[in-house]
């Protein structure tokens, strides 16, 4: 908020006369409401499943989703590094806040996305990537977003032969991630052999699937 300077008794006083008949005056529109309300609209929640260059790249592709950041979330250091993430020792994952319309995308359908996306079934390990950090996870804000998370995990519950391990915890924390971390996939599919190896893969077929858009 901009601070405001005060004006001097003696500068102030003309300007009474005209304040007073401003206010018998209709009101002037609020243009900075529409803005409010438009952000006010959006939802946030925070989910990992594995390396979030992956996760992010996936939820960017969500008709609905309006912004995705990556980012630490569920331990107890403030904010983390990414060397002291992967060190295991700070009790984080690596999650994504992901902020999204609902009267365009129902939170249902992201998180079945999000369980398409990875395999939730696989106690802190994603493929080659293993540790705490790489926890299947949900970190929900308000009540809503824990029954709709419960919901999406026994939806999902059928497709996989052994048992979804995903943890649904409230939300806690959130750090963001360091600047190289962010629309990582976007910006270096074509120079990182993990995007090209392991995420352009897994869009392809979320894509084939009808799931998320090509971009």
């Amino acid at each position: 908020m901009k601070r405001r300077h005060f004006l001097s008794l003696l500068a102030a006083l003309p300007l009474l006369a005209t304040a007073m008949n401003a206010a018998d005056a209709p009101a002037a529109k609020d243009t900075a409401k529409p803005a409010a309300d438009a952000k006010a609209a959006t939802e946030k929640i925070v989910v990992g499943g594995g390396c979030f260059w992956c996760t992010e790249a996936v939820v960017q592709r969500i008709n609905g989703v309006k912004k995705v950041v990556s980012g630490y979330s569920g331990g107890h250091v403030v904010n983390p590094t990414y060397e002291q993430v992967c060190s295991k020792t700070t009790g984080h994952a690596e999650v994504i806040q992901i902020e999204f319309d609902p009267k365009q995308v129902p939170l249902a359908t992201v998180l079945e996305v999000f369980f398409s996306a990875h395999d939730p079934t696989t106690l802190n390990r994603q493929g080659a990537d293993s540790g705490p950090q790489y926890r299947s996870c949900i970190f929900y804000a308000n009540d809503a977003q824990k029954q709709a998370a419960e919901a999406a995990k026994e939806k999902a519950q059928p497709g996989w032969k052994s048992p979804i391990v995903t943890e649904i915890a409230p939300l806690k924390n959130f750090y963001a991630a360091e600047d190289y971390h962010q629309n990582y996939f976007n910006l270096n599919f074509n120079r990182n052999g993990y995007c090209s190896i392991v995420i352009a893969p897994k869009l392809r077929k979320l894509i084939k699937e009808g799931k998320i858009r090509e971009n």
